[in-house]
């Protein structure tokens, strides 16, 4: 990932809230013959940072063509927008400002492989399921469904457990820009309807 040194997030912290609060991510793999392919999942990090688990669909020929030890990366994608220079406040000093693209994005890569054993993919789904229903004040469990349903769709699911090696992580939301000119990319951005939540960050 390209990250200028002003985008670039550094703190792990806000790497992984940003992670969990995304929940998914773009898993990308190299199959046999160079093509890529990708697959959006909801996705687990551990705590240590080691290891990222998830689950695809049986049915879905993806997982086959992922070996022991093949690489994959993991694009967890954020708000993002269109920024128009109308905005810039630099637009009705001189005029030199032309448009870009607001985002935030994390990437995870190193190697990954195919988990088809049940008990494994029962605990990830199970861990996957808790983590999401925890907030809730009433969490839905894997164990409030019959036992012979939620056996029935585990067998239609396939588990990926990849080693994270590598992290990347971008925050590209302005900060090469004046007080002045980011204050109009907020009020442009909520004045318009566009993405409130580029908004938001820009405005934290």
């Amino acid at each position: 990932m390209y990250i200028p040194r002003f985008n670039a997030m550094d703190d792990p912290d806000e790497i992984r809230t940003f992670v969990e609060s995304v929940g998914s991510a773009e898993i990308v793999t190299v199959g046999a013959d160079g093509t890529p392919l990708a697959t959006l999942l909801p996705v687990l990090w551990s705590a240590d940072g080691g290891t990222v688990i998830a689950h695809m669909a049986r049915a879905n020929t993806h997982w086959r063509q992922i070996g022991d030890g093949s690489r994959f990366l993991a694009i967890v994608a954020g708000p993002q927008a269109y920024i128009s220079p109308s905005w810039y406040a630099a637009k009705a000093e001189h005029g030199r400002v032309v448009p870009t693209w607001n985002y935030s994005a994390v990437h995870l890569s190193g190697t990954v492989r195919v988990r088809d054993d049940p008990a494994w993919v029962r605990e990830a789904v199970t861990r996957l399921t808790d983590h999401h229903e925890q907030p809730r004040e009433q969490p839905w469990a894997v164990t409030d469904a019959p036992e012979t349903y939620i056996d029935k769709n585990l067998k239609a699911i396939v588990g990926l457990e990849m080693s994270v090696e590598h992290v990347e992580a971008k925050a590209k939301l302005s900060q090469n820009r004046s007080d002045a000119d980011r204050a109009g990319v907020v009020a442009g951005l909520r004045a318009e309807g566009g993405n409130l939540a580029v908004a938001d960050a820009m405005d934290t």
